[in-house]
């Protein structure tokens, strides 16, 4: 049996502002998904690697924010990726909190309007 997920997208409307923004929480560089119908710039994956990638997607009618889906990146301490949230435009929306035995979480909001939630086990 497989992990349940393999794959998320973030819809965006500003492809340059989200992008500045992912890749000022996270540290790392998004690369540009060729051939694809739609501009999509990927997060840095591994096709061997436990866990699911994605990527950052604009689809003309399809709008950023007001989703129900929350994708959750792994950290080493999700206070660290909640403060570059804010520093690069977004909000905080729940600040680092326990849940329990399976370790932290914080949410916050992108510059898009869309919610993603921060773990950490410490």
């Amino acid at each position: 049996m497989n992990n349940p997920a393999a794959w998320f997208e973030i819809y965006v409307d500003d492809m340059n502002r989200a992008k500045a923004f992912y890749q000022a929480v996270f540290d790392v560089e998004l690369q540009q998904l060729e051939g694809t119908e739609y501009e999509m710039w990927a997060f840095p994956m591994e096709q061997e690697s436990y866990g699911a990638s994605g990527a950052l997607i604009k689809i003309p009618g399809y709008p950023s924010g007001g989703n129900s889906t929350i994708v959750y990146f792994s950290c080493a301490d999700c206070t660290v990726e909640a403060e570059r949230a804010s520093k690069a435009g977004g909000t905080i929306e729940t600040p680092k909190k326990s849940i329990g035995q399976y370790g932290f979480i914080a949410l916050v909001v992108d510059t898009e309007g869309n919610m993603i939630g921060l773990h950490s086990l410490q």
